[in-house]
């Protein structure tokens, strides 16, 4: 059954034209980069947050809080966002919305907030992020941190730290997979039809 499964796998690479373009060690060079890159740009963790984006974003910004706990010595708090209410999109998708839960414990006055996802694309995601983390309380400053930026961007939004530029048509998809979901570490680029 195994081999079938391997062989299915390799055909369907095939005619998909599936790359890997991130590998478990990439993506971990990537997020150890990006921890001191914030850490630099910010002097430091004081009044740091970090809020992810469910879902990819929460589990690329739980790496990146071990990353800068082991780095300072000391812990940051870290938050959990769902967008779904504040999506621009809601009212015309077909598909009926499947709320998170949002959890942040902590207050964002003042506070320097990385908000972390897994790849900007449009930058609709994060405009809803900012919306909804402005309903939380009004941060110091709003950092964006991305594993993935594919361009095609809608609105004027950049990232203050990416793992990487990944520029891709319209037709391809660009796949995250991260361990805590998909049982491996890769981003992967698929040429659609």
């Amino acid at each position: 059954m195994p081999i079938i499964l391997l062989r299915l796998g390799k055909q369907l690479m095939a005619e998909n034209k599936i790359r890997v373009v991130m590998d478990k060690e990439i993506i971990d060079r990537s997020l150890t980069r990006i921890a001191y890159e914030i850490l630099e740009k910010n002097k430091g963790i004081t009044d740091l947050v970090l809020v992810g984006i469910r879902t990819g974003g929460v589990y690329l910004a739980e790496r990146l809080k071990n990353k800068i706990s082991s780095i300072e010595g000391e812990e940051i708090p870290l938050g959990v966002l769902d967008i779904t209410l504040y999506r621009d999109d809601i009212s015309i998708s077909k598909k009926k919305p499947r709320l998170g839960t949002t959890k942040i414990l902590f207050s964002l006055e003042d506070k320097k907030v990385i908000l972390v996802d897994d790849v900007l694309f449009t930058g609709r995601t994060i405009r809803a992020a900012m919306d909804a983390l402005i309903d939380f309380g009004r941060p110091k400053m709003i950092q964006l941190a991305v594993l993935i930026d594919r361009g095609h961007r809608e609105l004027p939004i950049r990232a203050d730290y990416v793992g990487k530029n990944l520029p891709s048509s319209l037709w391809e998809e660009v796949a995250v997979n991260l361990v805590e979901k998909n049982g491996r570490d890769e981003v992967t680029i698929v040429e659609g039809n």
